[in-house]
Order: structure tokens, then C-alpha cells, then sequence
């Protein structure tokens, strides 16, 4: 009798050798590909999913200096939302949250998409104008948005505490109903698979070191690792690296990394029926599907490459959690970090080609990167494939910095996260 170890099943269970391992079909590059994508994280691997299954070109390469999903995709707290207020973002956003419902199915890969709902709560006087201009602009580009009283913002979420007596008070709320979570590891898991499947090469410990330029000033390859790779196309989409690679291009990007603080309780039974983000506290909270309570918090006041987190806005945080939430001041804290994000000065992203030919990039995202991942890289691997951008991802070019034609969704976007 043939025997299984406990890890040989749950191997299979999520797909096999190549599914789960990384043991991909090709472990080192070959001398040339039609295009490489720098940054093996939700973005990068989606991009390199979509050229091979919408335009057809197959023979790619997605190359990470570290292993699949460990930066940015595998550090966030799994908020899925398209209320935002401008139409360039709404656009952006809601084209990636109506990619969201169907990706498991697309992927044959459960990414546990979860609408649930996300709640923005109102404060002050403030904030009830604010959310009443996002609610619409919400609803003017097709996007669903509403207005909760206090009573209604408690049924909704049970344990919401909204006692007029408190520090933070809960004066209404608005609510996106197809807003809720995803599971950040099993997107890049997903897309990676699905991108395996149809021949793309995905090879982990590969960093690359160089761009080939040739007299003409056009891409013609990388220069990495693990050796030279021959490509008139690489599309960079390496969160918290993305300046370092084009910078071997020589270009500058307007780009700051900032260290987001998170954490995560020791898990409970279910109590978090949805997603809770307050504006005003900087404070988010949702329950995982293992039944950890995902706590978000604010960005270091500066640059910092660490992954560390910032006890003392962490802490702010949980003040104004366990004020909103009284049942869970009792919770064990499991573990928090400090994820990097790249933030343009508008806090919108860039999804464009690039001065030099053949090179294009997708970073910026700030703190909406999880959320956009099948939308942006959808978008991204259009423009690769077109070498011009989609119509959606359009305004969010290089230039809009230097012509002032901005997207300033820093304080806009209701709650930046």
C-alpha cells in the first residue's frame, strides 16, 4: 500500500507539486524571452497570466529576487473596496473589484473572496460631509455607496460600539457592500499556477542587477543573477525596488517608501462580521478566515526600508480599536509588522510605458496595491502587449507629474488604506 504523508496531501490538495511547491517547470532562466516581468508578487504574476491567456504571448518570464509572494502580496491586510472619489480611481478600482468576484473561477484557485462589506465610519460633523460627497461621487460613476445611521451602522456590525459618550463617537457610516477581503497569499499562489500552466517561467532567487540597452536606447535585456536574459520587453512591477530597477534605465521616479503598521490578534470564533476602517482613528479592522482580527494602522511619519512596526502608532491604533470594539480589549496581540509601501506625491499609482522603449512600469499604489492586484494587472499587461495604455489606466502615466495633471487621492480616498 501506497503511503502519504500529511504533507504530500495537503500538497495535492492545493495543486500538486507545482501548485504548492516552488518547484516551477523551469528553476533558471532561459537566454530569451519575449518579455520579462521584474517582481514575482500578485502584480507581476497576474501581468505575466494575462499576456499568456488575453494576447497570446507565452514564452515569458516573471523574474523575483526573493520567492513568490513574500514582499508586498504575502504583508497586507486583505481589504477589497472601489469607493473612492475621483473618476480615474473609481474607474481603477471597481475594475479590479469586478475581476475580484470571479477570480477563483477564472484561476480555478480559491483566493477566498469574501464581500462582506467595509464599513467607513463617521466621527464629526466633518466626516458626515466628507462621506456624503465620496457616497456621490460614488454613485455618479456607478459604484455602490450608502449612508448608515449609528443604529444601522450596529446592526450591520454588532459589535460596534456606538455610545454617544465616547471619545471617538459613531455618528453614521458609509457602506460598500461589495467591499470585504481576499486571502493575500493565495492570489499570488493562484496567478502563479494558472501562469505555469500556459508556459510562463517563474524563477525565484533571480534579482536582477541590470538593464541592456541597445544603440538605439530600447530594451534588448536584463542582467541578473543568475545570468543575462534577452528581452525587448520588461514590465517592472517590484514594490518597495521598483526606483532601484528603473533606475539602471536611468530614470528617476517620483517615488518615497513608507513602512505601513499592522498586526494581527491570536485567533477566535467569528465576531467580525465585516470590514470597520475609521478616517479620523486610522484604525481598520476585520476578522480572517483563520479567525485572526486584522488590525490596520497609519504609516511612519518617515522613509524607512525596515519591516518592523512603529509601536507607538500601533498603539494609537489599538486605543481607539478597543474604545469601537470593548469585546476584544481582552485579545492577545500574535504578531505585527511594518509592510513598505511606494507612494507617488498624489498617491495614485503608475501604470504606463516608460521613456525608454520596451521598459514599463506599474508602483505607486501607496496603500491601494492589494486591493487593485487583478485590475492593475490586467491593465499592466494590456499596455505591455499594446505598448499603449488601456483607456482605464490612461491618466496614471509618468508625465501627469511633470504637467500637474494630478490624481490626489491622498486625503480623498476616505480612509487611505
Amino acid at each position: 500500500m501506497q503511503k502519504f504523508s500529511a504533507w504530500s496531501l495537503i500538497r495535492e490538495a492545493f495543486g500538486g507539486h507545482r501548485g504548492w511547491t516552488t518547484q516551477w517547470r523551469r528553476a533558471a532562466p532561459k537566454p530569451g524571452y519575449d518579455a520579462v516581468i521584474v517582481g514575482g508578487g500578485g502584480h507581476g504574476l497576474g501581468a505575466a497570466y494575462y499576456l499568456a491567456a488575453e494576447h497570446g504571448l507565452t514564452n515569458i518570464a516573471v523574474v523575483e529576487k526573493g520567492w513568490i509572494g513574500g514582499g508586498n502580496t504575502g504583508r497586507n491586510t486583505t481589504i477589497l473596496r472601489s469607493n473612492y472619489l475621483f473618476d480615474e480611481s473609481a474607474r481603477l478600482y471597481d475594475h479590479a473589484l469586478k475581476m475580484w468576484r470571479d477570480l477563483s473561477q477564472v484561476l480555478n484557485y480559491n483566493v477566498m473572496y469574501s464581500p462582506r462589506g467595509v464599513l467607513m465610519l463617521a466621527h464629526t460633523v466633518h466626516d458626515i460631509q466628507v462621506i456624503g460627497r465620496h457616497i456621490h461621487a460614488n454613485r455618479g460613476n456607478g459604484v455602490d455607496n450608502e449612508w448608515l445611521t449609528p443604529e444601522q451602522a450596529k446592526a450591520f456590525c454588532p459589535i460596534l460600539n456606538i455610545e454617544r459618550n465616547i471619545r471617538y463617537p459613531v455618528l453614521g457610516a458609509a457602506l460598500q457592500r461589495r467591499g470585504g477581503t481576499a486571502r493575500h497569499d493565495t492570489v499570488a499562489w493562484g496567478y502563479a499556477r494558472a501562469a505555469d500552466a500556459l508556459g510562463v517561467d517563474i524563477i525565484e532567487n533571480c534579482e536582477v542587477t541590470g538593464i541592456r540597452r541597445d544603440s538605439r536606447g530600447a530594451v534588448e535585456g536584463l542582467e541578473t543573477t543568475r545570468g543575462p536574459i534577452r528581452t525587448r520587453k520588461v514590465g517592472v512591477a517590484a514594490s518597495g525596488h521598483t526606483s532601484v530597477v528603473l533606475g539602471y534605465a536611468g530614470i528617476r521616479l517620483p517615488l518615497e517608501s513608507y513602512p505601513l503598521q499592522a498586526l494581527v490578534s491570536e485567533p477566535v470564533k467569528p465576531l467580525m462580521p465585516c470590514v470597520v476602517m475609521s478616517n479620523t482613528i486610522h484604525a481598520y479592522m476585520s476578522q480572517s478566515d483563520k479567525g485572526e482580527l486584522v488590525i490596520g494602522a497609519g504609516t511612519d511619519a518617515y522613509n524607512s526600508y525596515t519591516q518592523r512596526g512603529a509601536l507607538h502608532i500601533n498603539m494609537h491604533t489599538l486605543e481607539a480599536i478597543c474604545e469601537l470594539f470593548p469585546m476584544v480589549r481582552r485579545l492577545k496581540m500574535l504578531r505585527n509588522w511594518g509592510g513598505i509601501v511606494d507612494c507617488t506625491p498624489d498617491r495614485s499609482p503608475i501604470i504606463a510605458r516608460t521613456e525608454v522603449p520596451g521598459l514599463y512600469v506599474n508602483c505607486g499604489w501607496g496603500t491601494g496595491g492589494f486591493k487593485a492586484t487583478p485590475g492593475s494587472a490586467h491593465l499592466f499587461a494590456w499596455t505591455i502587449a499594446h505598448d499603449e495604455p488601456h483607456p482605464i489606466n490612461a491618466p496614471f502615466t509618468i508625465e501627469r507629474f511633470r504637467d500637474g495633471l494630478l490624481i490626489d487621492e491622498a486625503a480623498a480616498a476616505a480612509v487611505a488604506h
